[in-house]
Order: structure tokens, then sequence, then C-alpha cells
């Protein structure tokens, strides 16, 4: 809600991604997904965050619908977080599927 209506908390962000971090497995595609957007939409870029999402969603990224992986791969280059792996990964599961996608 607070990515949705513009409003950054940096104390908020701060605190969300370390909750978050641990249970990051529990997550569903759209959850890590919206994660990401959430962070990016703000501009609060949170590299630890960033990182993880990457390491659970790269084995799990045939799970994502199209909006979720181009929401994704959105959040990481609006933030700037390099993750070669991540874009690769996507790359890959997109190809075949590309007629999904808007």
């Amino acid at each position: 809600a607070f990515a949705t209506v513009g409003h950054f908390s940096p104390q908020l962000f701060d605190k969300t991604a370390e909750v978050a971090i641990p249970r990051l497995r529990e997550f569903n595609s759209q959850n890590l997904a919206n994660t990401v957007w959430a962070y990016a939409t703000v501009g609060h870029s949170s590299p630890q965050l960033f990182d993880k999402v990457a390491d659970v969603a790269i084995s799990r990224f045939r799970e994502f619908n199209s909006q979720a992986l181009a929401n994704t791969v959105w959040a990481y280059a609006t933030v700037g977080h390099s993750s070669p792996q991540l874009f690769d990964k996507v790359a890959e599961v997109a190809l075949p599927r590309l007629d999904e996608f808007n």
C-alpha cells in the first residue's frame, strides 16, 4: 500500500526487509515479485533483500506468471541491482512464453 500511493518510509522498508529475508522461501511467486516491485516503486534499494529474492526466485521462475516475471526484472533494473543470474534465468523462462507478455 505504501508503494502504491508513493509514500516512502525508510524505517518501515528497512524493518520489513529484515523480517522478510529469513522467510522468503515461504513466499509464493506473486509475493516475491510484489516485494521487489514495492521497493523499486518507492526507490528503496535493499541489496540484501534483492540478493535473497534472487536466490529464492531463480529456482522458481517457472512458477511466475508473465506479469510477475516482468515486474521482477523491472524492479531490479529500476533500483540498479545487478543480478546476471536472475536476468539470464528470466530470459530462459520467458523466451518460450513471449506470447503471454503484453
